[in-house]
């Protein structure tokens, strides 16, 4: 009905203000700048509040372990001296099985206050889960979008599991075919119920993950006396990596590196019917790792509370195979099976754990539950059936889309940097494209713009002169 999302979409800021409760309009300080703590703080709950929300949820206190294992393992090929000791936050411990219920709970109780009859999410992911669970909790009625298959009815292992697990929380599930109708389909949906949206990058959604980072660097420093000096977090629509960030800045954490990781899904576009299922991880990726880091507010908020590029100290991808390897060493060696997107942050601790000093602390900041589509057996027979190469061999020939190749030893797990550079150069391109032809940025725009991407206005003022040369 083309006249119907025509007409859905042209109403989508005022659905989605009566969907979220909140006027986005109030922080917006130009065509390019806005009140980002504002709107962060304007949802009302103190670190304590959302603390509070989430034990009565069931969600977070999860247990902060020790790899040793994992740390010997890297010891025994780095080089003398080197090898940091690796931990990680076992977010599996939580409700639905992944961190996202801290983001989760939050928009439940959000709906609940404002008293809103049900939640809807658009989601193929743990989030869907997460929501439905804390849902059923709240006895609050929950609708799970899911981009759910190609044009073939061709559906991911993982994304079909995710499909009955949301079922047996008691959510509704509408499942689409890749393409643009998602959103408007969200839109139609929210219309028509007047349903709360608990979307991914709410304000209120991303501060409540603020409480894993806050944990994880008060954990740390209780078992060995300091903060971490490094944190890994799997990168994806940058929530993860925001929230982390802000909460190990809320506990003090200030020196702590924040590495966000993802999977190297070069050349595949995530919108395509044919690339869809030519990958085995359905987040986590550069697929949507970058476009979100260079463009946040591609969302369905009108402006995105996950900023990755404001709190980013490094970006590590790992190809597909480097993830599946560590994720079945981590169960060989810790006993921990777990899923692959919080393993996608482990295959790139290891590698740079192998860098950094022995004296040096990583912490892998999430886990999450697997199971029989989300295992990497499944995942990996999955790609057989797709054409996908899947063999024994040096990783560093990786063609995503191609093959996926699994290491022999692990000392060819060895992540690679994605340039911080060019993904700011990046942003700061779209966010004048955005502001509009002619349009000069004023000074609070060049500060915005310096806190956005984690640099200075000097240094923003610099690309801009170099963008306008071009």
């Amino acid at each position: 009905m083309p006249g119907r999302t025509e007409e859905i979409l042209a109403r989508k800021g005022d659905i989605m203000k009566r969907a979220l409760g909140m006027d986005y309009a109030a922080f917006e300080r130009s065509p390019i700048a806005f009140d980002y703590e504002g709107m962060m703080a304007a949802h009302g709950y103190s670190l304590e509040d959302i603390i509070a929300i989430q034990r009565a949820g069931g969600v977070g206190k999860t247990p902060l372990l020790e790899l040793r294992n994992m740390t010997d393992l890297v010891r025994s090929y780095a080089e003398p001296g080197h090898g940091a000791r690796i931990f990680v936050k076992d977010e599996a411990a939580n409700m639905a099985g992944s961190f996202k219920d801290r983001r989760a709970s939050i928009s439940i109780h959000v709906a609940r206050e404002k008293g809103y009859e049900g939640v809807i999410a658009a989601t193929s992911g743990n989030y869907g889960a997460a929501v439905a669970s804390q849902a059923a909790r709240a006895s609050l009625a929950c609708i799970i979008v899911q981009e759910a298959f190609d044009s073939r009815h061709v559906g991911q292992p993982e994304i079909i599991e995710k499909s009955r697990l949301c079922e047996a929380f008691g959510a509704e599930v509408v499942q689409l075919t890749v393409g643009p109708e998602l959103f408007s389909h969200m839109l139609e949906l929210l219309d028509e119920t007047g349903y709360l949206a608990a979307s991914l990058y709410s304000a209120f959604g991303v501060s409540g993950i603020e409480t894993l980072g806050y944990e994880l660097a008060q954990e740390m420093t209780a078992l060995t006396g300091a903060p971490p000096t490094h944190v890994v977090v799997t990168h994806a629509g940058g929530g993860n990596t925001t929230g982390t960030a802000r909460g190990l800045a809320r506990a003090g954490a200030t020196s702590t590196q924040v590495v966000s990781a993802s999977v190297d899904l070069s050349g595949l576009h995530m919108a395509s019917d044919t690339d869809f299922n030519r990958k085995s991880f359905t987040t986590g990726h550069t697929g949507f790792g970058v476009p979100f880091a260079t463009w946040p507010d591609r969302a369905d908020v009108p402006r995105n509370a996950a900023r990755a590029l404001r709190y980013m100290d490094r970006y590590l991808t790992v190809s597909q195979g480097e993830v599946f390897y560590v994720t079945e060493a981590l169960a060989k060696l810790e006993g921990l099976e777990r899923g692959p997107s919080g393993n996608t942050a482990m295959a790139a601790a290891l590698s740079l754990a192998r860098e950094l000093p022995s004296k040096a602390t990583v912490v892998v900041q999430e886990t999450e539950y697997t199971g029989a589509g989300k295992h990497h057996w499944a995942q990996l027979n999955f790609a057989r059936a797709q054409g996908i190469e899947v063999r024994a061999g040096d990783p560093a020939e990786n063609v995503p889309g191609k093959n996926i190749i699994i290491p022999t030893s692990p000392e060819q797990v060895r992540a690679k940097d994605f340039p911080l550079a060019k993904m700011r150069r990046s942003y700061i391109r779209n966010a004048l494209d955005h502001a509009g032809a002619g349009y000069t940025p004023t000074d609070e725009d060049l500060e915005f713009l310096a806190a956005d991407t984690k640099t200075t206005p000097d240094v923003v003022e610099e690309i801009i002169a170099k963008l306008k040369a071009e």
